[in-house]
């Protein structure tokens, strides 16, 4: 036994020695790879700038670069209120908060999904000094190596002094000097305690809080500074309150808009989510984006004009000292219908009055806009072709809980049998209301969804009628599945993100899925050809666009909403026009302005420039499709009898025998139970309103 011991206890010995050794080698190769300290310390914040490149190589956007100032030429209270909220215990630790640091190791171990910050304002500060991006324990332990390198070799005020100059406020505010200059005009030694509080709380999230954009999260944010500033005793309640109820006043931007400003908002908001706030700020990547700057240029231009003749139509003119919601809004995306790429966006009017992005914030109904996904259903679930013959007639539909639905046409009259395509391109709601009903509208939305709409959509008859809110970049999207014969992309602003040596992060990769049947997407296609040649949207032929395009207009109830969504072969880009408060767009006259006369100039003057010396492309016709002419009334070849004529597109399989879809079909669920929700009642309210006729 005694031996045993023996034996045990020396094994020990050699095993701790083994250990202690391997520690010790362990931290000599870790303190021989540590970055080196810069002498003196405010040459840590010289990290290389993030660049942000179009796609023709033209850099759009520089992050970084700062203005150093002296600590003596802060605000007493801006140090006050980051020490508060960052690090409060920084005057008495020595690079490290063991406290924090226990708290957030036991949160780690013992409470799953819960994260809790621990790096103090000198381990924040000695990121600078890192520029990998991967998130490790190795590289939080060699990070606190170099914090108390820095803590051993220079004092407090040096250390805070250089980190407030590092601090990124935004992608135009680096260090506390040019963040309250841009922020409220003045130098960072005259803020006073609201100011400074609510500079304290950016760094959290230098997007999410941006006053010009969220000044409610601001706000909210600011009431945590403050409420920490109090529990550390740097202020007192009556000033914490008195500092919340102090008007916020921020600088009048003067600023020129950067071309893309709201391009580029979202590709910061992606690189932010992806990498973190301090890797865009400081890491010095290289990003190249989707965007086409002469494209965005041009649709930048497009909606200014657009926007300004709405206004005078309206009554609002731009140069107005009314309060911004009185101006009508206006978004615009343009797709590259093979690949998903996202070439041009604008997110409302004037980037400089308002970074609110209405192109992919700002989900609206869609009105008659969403019709394509319900005939193309009708055409895959009901064998219909655009030949088929329904009769445009006054309908009730029965729903279970609710009062009955009787759709409306916009023009409040009925035209009796029509073929489908017809339908379409006059875009009558009672044929887009028989259609879904007898698709079901969870069949719709099936549809929608593959085509790459995302948004949530409710699963009630006046779906069909676009009752249910979609974003602008959804809808050019989901066209563009249309545009390609049923292939879907989705939809991408970023190609490929570098780190500081070169190394891809992130690289995009163009690949698409089938998700429509090729014969009857051109079907489709070829429907809302009619819709720009002879239906609602023909104002598009009427102001010089004449290569091959199709599209759907689209006016929600009491003219709140005015689309137009339409594509060529190559390019497919949606237009949306409207007030922020959802009001009424009408003319001096009180005529509601539609999405014939709101939006679909707008779309065709970006159109014109973009495939300006474009060749002719035809979209792709499916091997098994032919067209027929036939007379739209009766869905037959046209006779002595027949008033006009329309060319369709059937398959081989597919004739134009006229036959007309009268009634309700057996076995069709009338009364939808709890799974499907009630569609709204027949009141002005809910009913969607469409498209004037054409000339009106």
């Amino acid at each position: 036994m005694i031996r045993f011991l023996r034996t045990t206890f020396y094994v020990g010995l050699i095993a701790g020695g083994l250990a202690v050794l391997g520690l010790v080698g362990l931290l000599f190769v870790v303190v021989q790879d540590l970055p080196r300290v810069p002498d003196p310390l405010g040459r840590i914040i010289e990290t290389p700038p993030t660049e942000i490149f179009a796609v023709t190589g033209e850099r759009l956007m520089v992050i970084g670069g700062r203005e150093a100032i002296p600590i003596k030429r802060v605000s007493q209270d801006f140090i006050n209120a980051v020490i508060a909220t960052e690090d409060h215990r920084f005057w008495g630790h020595h690079g490290i908060d063991k406290l924090r640091t226990l708290k957030a190791l036991w949160i780690t171990l013992f409470q799953p999904g819960k994260i809790q910050g621990a790096s103090t304002i000198t381990q924040q500060l000695a990121k600078n000094l890192f520029f990998s991006f991967e998130r490790s324990y190795m590289r939080k332990f060699r990070e606190l190596l170099v914090a108390l390198q820095i803590e051993s070799r220079y004092g407090k005020e040096d250390i805070l002094e250089a980190y407030i100059n590092q601090i990124a406020f935004g992608p135009q505010a680096h260090g506390i000097e040019q963040a309250a200059r841009s922020f409220f005009g003045k130098t960072a030694s005259e803020i006073n305690l609201a100011e400074a509080a609510m500079l304290a709380g950016l760094p959290k999230s230098p997007t999410r809080y941006n006053p010009y954009r969220h000044l409610g999260r601001a706000k909210t944010r600011q009431r945590i500074v403050l409420a920490r500033m109090v529990a550390t005793g740097h202020i007192t309640r009556a000033q914490a309150d008195e500092a919340f109820q102090t008007p916020i006043v921020l600088a009048a931007s003067t600023r020129k808009a950067r071309t893309g400003g709201y391009f580029l908002d979202m590709v910061i908001r992606h690189l932010e989510d992806r990498y973190g706030t301090d890797a865009v700020h400081h890491g010095g990547l290289k990003v190249a984006t989707t965007i086409d700057p002469q494209l965005q240029t041009w649709a930048e231009e497009a909606m200014d004009e657009g926007l300004e003749s709405l206004a005078a139509m309206t009554g609002r003119a731009p140069e107005d000292t009314a309060a911004e919601a009185q101006h009508p809004q206006g978004a615009l995306v343009a797709v590259e219908a093979k690949s998903g790429a996202v070439k041009a966006l604008v997110g409302g009017r004037g980037y400089t009055e308002t970074t609110y992005n209405r192109a992919i914030q700002n989900n609206r109904q869609a009105g008659s806009g969403f019709k394509p996904f319900t005939y193309y259903t009708a055409l895959e679930t009901l064998g219909f072709s655009p030949a088929t013959v329904m009769v445009d007639r006054p309908m009730t539909i029965t729903v279970r809980g609710a009062a009955d639905w009787q759709p409306r046409n916009f023009s409040r009259t009925f035209h009796g049998p029509i073929v489908l395509k017809k339908g379409l391109m006059d875009s009558v709601n009672t044929i887009a209301a028989q259609l879904i009903e007898r698709t079901g509208p969870e069949a719709v939305i099936a549809t929608a969804r593959r085509c790459g709409i995302q948004s949530p959509l409710r699963p009630v008859y006046s779906l069909a009628l676009g009752t249910s809110g979609v974003s602008p970049l959804e809808m050019a999207s989901a066209f563009a599945t249309f545009a390609t014969g049923g292939i879907r992309h989705e939809p991408f602003w970023i190609l490929r993100v570098e780190d500081t040596q070169g190394r891809i992060l992130e690289e995009h990769l163009v690949s698409g899925q089938r998700v429509l049947e090729p014969d009857l997407s051109y079907q489709i296609v070829d429907m809302m050809r009619g819709v720009l040649d002879r239906g609602s949207g023909a104002v598009v032929r009427r102001l010089g666009f004449t290569l091959p395009a199709a599209g759907k207009t689209g006016t929600t109830n009491s003219f709140k909403d005015a689309w137009f969504t339409g594509f060529t072969p190559t390019l497919c880009t949606s237009v949306w026009v409207g007030f922020d408060k959802e009001r009424p767009l009408r003319d001096k006259n009180g005529v509601g302005i539609t999405g014939g006369r709101g939006a679909a100039p707008i779309w065709t003057h970006f159109m014109k420039q973009a495939m300006e010396g474009e060749p002719t492309r035809e979209f792709a016709i499916p091997e098994d499709i032919h067209m027929e002419i036939i007379d739209p009334q009766t869905g037959r070849p046209p006779d002595d009898l027949s008033r006009e004529t329309i060319e369709v597109a059937l398959t081989e399989d597919q004739t134009a025998n006229g036959n007309v879809v009268e009634g309700q079909p057996a076995g069709i669920l009338l009364n939808p139970g709890p799974e499907h929700p009630a569609s709204p009642p027949p009141t002005t309210e809910g009913i969607i309103e469409e498209d004037l006729p054409i000339n009106n």
